[in-house]
C-alpha cells in the first residue's frame, strides 16, 4: 500500500461529512481543521429545514462545543471569518434522494467541487423506529453513494459503521464486505424494496386506525424488532446501577474515538483515485482486549475514591455490583423481585375495584421496559467475537513506514493502557460531560 503525506492529500481538498452533528463527525472535523488548516472546505450536512436553522446548529451543536476550545484559543477573533471561509453548511436528509438538497445552486457546487465523502450519519439508537432506522442506516447509505457517483472530482467515498454489523456471529470475525441481498443470519434474498413496501402499509394501516404518534413509534419499534457504557457509568456512579447482566469474562470491543477519526483519515488519503472495497475494523478485542470484568473494576475504583457529589451536597457511595452471568439467572431475579409482585398487585387492584389501577399500570410499564432494554442488549453483552484488524495493521504500517505522520495519526489500540485511560481520562470524562 502506497501511501505519502497525509496533510499534503487534505490540503486544498473540497470534504463532505453527512452526520456532521454527530460524535465521531465533530471529532473528525476539528481534527482536519486543527492539523490542516489549509483544507479548501468542509460541507457540514446537517438535518436542518433551511440554511438558518443549519447555521444554528452549527454553532450550537458543533462549533460551540468544548471539542473546539483549542481552535477558539488559537484563531482568537479570527475564528469566525475562518468558520465561515471553511465551512459550508447543507440543510438535508440522507433518508432522501440526493441526501435531500432544496439549493440547486448549492447542490451543483458540490457536485462540481466535492474531492472527499465521509458518511457518519447514522441513527445508534437500538430502540428506534424501523422505518426511521431503515431510512437512515439503509437507504441512506445507497443515497450517499447515489450521490457520490455523480461527483465529478470524486476521489474516494468513507462509509463508517459499527463494527457490530457483524449481527451475533462468535470468533474471529474477518475484514470482509458483505453484498447484497445477503443476511446475518446466512440467507439469501433480502429485498430491501419489499422492507421498504412492508414498512410503507404498515404505517398507512396505523394511521388509518387512528392511533397517536407515540402509539405509532411505539408500534414501529415492535415491527423492527440508548444506552452506552458512559450511561451505566452514570447511574452506577449516581448509585442506581445495583446490578448488571452479563458474560462477566466477554471481551468489550472499545477504542476511543480519536483513533477511529485518525483511521478515518488515513484510510481516506490511501485510497483516493484507487477503486476496490476495502474493510477497516478499527477496535481493540485482537490486539489489547478489555472485559466487562476490567469496567467492574474501574467504575468501582474510580467512584469510590471521587464519589459523585448529591445535589443535597452529600457523596453517593458505590458497592460492587451484582453481576448475572446468565439471561435465566436474570429472568429468575426479575420473577421473584417483580413479575411476583406485580401479578399480587394485579390481584388486589381486582379485589379493590381498579383502587391500585395507577401503581399497577406504572410497574407493568417499568418492568416492560426493563425486559426490552435486556432483549435489545442481549447480544452485545454476551457476545463471543473478536473482530481481526489485519486490513488495519496493514494501514498502520503504511501510515508508518511512508509519512513522517505517525504521531499526528496514530491508530493503535495495542498501546494504549486501560488503567490508566479509564481511571484518568474517560470515567473524569463521564463525570464532567455526561453527568446531569
Amino acid at each position: 500500500m502506497e501511501l505519502e503525506s497525509i496533510l499534503q492529500f487534505i490540503q486544498n481538498k473540497n470534504i463532505l461529512v453527512t452526520g456532521a452533528t454527530g460524535f465521531l463527525a465533530k471529532i473528525f472535523v476539528e481534527k482536519i481543521l486543527r492539523v490542516q488548516p489549509n483544507v479548501k472546505k468542509l460541507y457540514l450536512l446537517l438535518r436542518a429545514v433551511d440554511t438558518k436553522s443549519a447555521t444554528q446548529r452549527l454553532h450550537n451543536e458543533i462549533i460551540g462545543k468544548d471539542l473546539f476550545r483549542v481552535l477558539r484559543e488559537k484563531w482568537g477573533a479570527g475564528m469566525n471569518s475562518i468558520v465561515s471561509e471553511k465551512l459550508t453548511v447543507v440543510p438535508g436528509d440522507i433518508s432522501h434522494e440526493d441526501l435531500g438538497l432544496k439549493d440547486s445552486n448549492l447542490r451543483e457546487e458540490m457536485l462540481s467541487q466535492i474531492d472527499v465523502i465521509v458518511n457518519l450519519a447514522a441513527t445508534t439508537n437500538f430502540d428506534e423506529r424501523y422505518d426511521v432506522a431503515l431510512g437512515i442506516n439503509t437507504l441512506g447509505a445507497k443515497h450517499v453513494l447515489n450521490f457520490a457517483k455523480q461527483c465529478f472530482k470524486l476521489k474516494v467515498l468513507v462509509h463508517v459503521s459499527t463494527a457490530y454489523v457483524c449481527g451475533e456471529k462468535d470468533g474471529l470475525l474477518l475484514e470482509n464486505p458483505y453484498h447484497m441481498g445477503e443476511t446475518l443470519n446466512g440467507t439469501s434474498g433480502l429485498d430491501i424494496d419489499n422492507e421498504i413496501r412492508q414498512v410503507q402499509e404498515k404505517l398507512r394501516e396505523l394511521r388509518a386506525e387512528g392511533l397517536t404518534e407515540q402509539a405509532i413509534t411505539s408500534a414501529l419499534k415492535d415491527f423492527g424488532l440508548k444506552r452506552t457504557i458512559d450511561s451505566l457509568a452514570v447511574g452506577y456512579g449516581k448509585g442506581k446501577l445495583t446490578f448488571f447482566l452479563c458474560d462477566i469474562n466477554a471481551i468489550a470491543d472499545v477504542v476511543p474515538a480519536d483513533m477511529v477519526v485518525n483511521a478515518i483519515i488515513a484510510a481516506m488519503a490511501a485510497h483516493a483515485n484507487q477503486p476496490g472495497e476495502v474493510i477497516y475494523q478499527v477496535g481493540s478485542s485482537m490486539r489489547n482486549p478489555v472485559k466487562y470484568s476490567n469496567f467492574h473494576d474501574y467504575g468501582f475504583r474510580f467512584f469510590t475514591k471521587k464519589p459523585w457529589i448529591n445535589k443535597d451536597g452529600t457523596p453517593v457511595k458505590v458497592g460492587k455490583v451484582a453481576v448475572m452471568g446468565s439471561m435465566t439467572t436474570f429472568h429468575r431475579y426479575m420473577t421473584i423481585r417483580y413479575l411476583l409482585l406485580l401479578k399480587g398487585l394485579e390481584v388486589v387492584n381486582t379485589a379493590f375495584c381498579q383502587y391500585f389501577k395507577g401503581t399497577y399500570v406504572d410497574l407493568n410499564r417499568k418492568i416492560k421496559f426493563v425486559m426490552r432494554l435486556v432483549e435489545l442488549y442481549r447480544p452485545y453483552l454476551f457476545f463471543k467475537g473478536v473482530f481481526d484488524d489485519m486490513n488495519t495493521l496493514k494501514l498502520q504500517m503504511a501510515v508508518r513506514e511512508n509519512t513522517t505522520e505517525a504521531d499526528m495519526f496514530y491508530f493503535d489500540p495495542s498501546c494504549i493502557n486501560w488503567d490508566d485511560y479509564f481511571m484518568n481520562i474517560h470515567l473524569p470524562g463521564v463525570v464532567k460531560y455526561v453527568f446531569k
